[in-house]
């Protein structure tokens, strides 16, 4: 019995290695030519922005220019299958929560972050020089957030609350995590706030409630 057993074990041993090994090959490069984004790249590619991001976690997305090798990952089928079932097992382990916003409208929320927030404004100095449009090209609205993608993906519904600030719903508003930032790395979030660099300025960093929505 022991004799199968430890055939048995090395016999599903090398099966992982095999099966890691097929999703690595899978994964390809592209090189990057001028006006390139990890978002154009999700197009072109069909993969998601976040993986994307997390295959070259090394690299600014800010910063892509002409000739920069950018790491393309893709799956096997039995791997996404796999992933497929372990969010799904996640899933059935989280408790249902829900927020209720000023307006009397419930929202049901995955997960509860306490997070330091600060505000940028439209000006081209703060986006990487381009005025007034957020990592998808969309323009910069209230209820747009800068966020480190590996905290919050990109394209996540969030309901904030917490901040003090006149330009910003008062009590909470529902905002999207469209946007990135090179300063912005782990519980922390930059919040679009109409006005100057000047008058954005004296949000300063405030404590704020984030829920990741449903």
């Amino acid at each position: 019995m022991k004799k199968a057993s430890m055939m048995t074990t090395a016999v599903l041993g090398l099966s992982l290695i095999f099966a890691t090994g097929s999703v690595h090959a899978a994964s390809k490069t592209h090189t990057a030519v001028e006006g390139d984004t990890f978002w154009k790249l999700s197009q072109k590619y069909s993969v998601s922005v976040d993986k994307l991001m997390k295959a070259n976690a090394k690299i600014n997305p800010l910063n892509i220019y002409a000739g920069l090798k950018i790491v393309i990952p893709t799956t096997t089928t039995a791997a996404k299958t796999t992933t497929a079932k372990a969010a799904a097992a996640k899933a059935t382990t989280v408790t249902a929560q829900s927020v209720t916003d000023q307006a009397g409208t419930i929202h049901t929320f995955s997960k509860q972050l306490s997070i330091q927030a600060t505000a940028y404004s439209g000006d081209a100095s703060e986006n990487g020089g381009w005025a007034g449009l957020d990592y998808f090209g969309n323009k910069l609205k209230v209820g747009t957030v800068a966020v480190d993608p590996k905290v919050i993906p990109l394209g996540t519904k969030l309901y904030v609350t917490g901040y003090n600030s006149d330009g910003l719903p008062t009590g909470g508003m529902i905002a999207t995590a469209s946007d990135v930032g090179g300063a912005i790395k782990g519980n922390r979030i930059d919040i679009y706030l109409p006005g100057t660099p000047a008058e954005v300025s004296n949000f300063g960093i405030q404590n704020v409630k984030v829920y990741v929505l449903k």
